[in-house]
């Protein structure tokens, strides 16, 4: 079980569109058994086979297939051939649908955070972007398909009694060469761990 305080989100929670359940994610909090813990400060929506952005525009394949099974889980993908990124998978089960999430406020073990990404000199960049994030809170290959309801596998998403921000306005999202009309990205105004173009 993760080692911080807060209700892991129900399976309802995530079972619903993606443009939804982004800007909802923001203020919860990604946490691990490890101890580690990092409060969800910017997101990115993508819509399966009506975003060419997504990964599952062009349908199903054994790279993506987490992203076709239940909302809830943990979808983790290699990119650029060094980084791991971290999504959540959103709506029923074949719509392909999920959040990147793009950043985190790091809230707990952060020393196992600056021992992961030794290079870093300030906290603030710990977990200031996908690449980044997934770094700090030891996300790799492995949490491909693990689930966040259940708590069980290391990692789950916790409601801790803080609202996502009010009035939020989407903007472009980041890194991608199409769909760049789709303003599909969220984050909290003002926090600093909120990744750089």
């Amino acid at each position: 079980m993760p080692a911080w305080p807060g209700v892991p989100l129900p399976r309802s929670f995530y079972d619903r569109d993606p443009l939804v359940v982004a800007p909802e994610l923001l203020n919860k909090v990604l946490a691990s058994s490890s101890g580690r813990a990092g409060r969800i400060v910017e997101v990115e929506a993508y819509r399966g086979d009506i975003d060419p952005a997504a990964h599952t525009y062009r349908g199903k394949t054994a790279r993506n297939a987490t992203m076709f099974g239940p909302p809830g889980f943990m979808y983790v993908y290699f990119t650029y051939g060094m980084h791991w990124c971290c999504n959540t998978v959103c709506e029923a089960e074949g719509q392909g649908s999920g959040v990147l999430l793009r950043a985190l406020e790091p809230i707990a073990g952060i020393e196992q955070m600056r021992s992961a990404r030794a290079r870093v000199k300030r906290d603030q960049e710990l977990c200031s972007g996908p690449a980044r994030l997934t770094q700090a809170m030891g996300i790799a290959g492995a949490q491909n398909g693990i689930d966040l309801v259940s708590a069980q596998q290391g990692f789950s998403v916790l409601d801790d009694g803080i609202a996502p921000p009010e009035n939020l306005v989407g903007t472009a999202r980041i890194g991608i060469s199409r769909g760049m009309e789709h303003l599909w990205r969220w984050y909290v105004p003002g926090n600093v761990n909120v990744s750089k173009r």
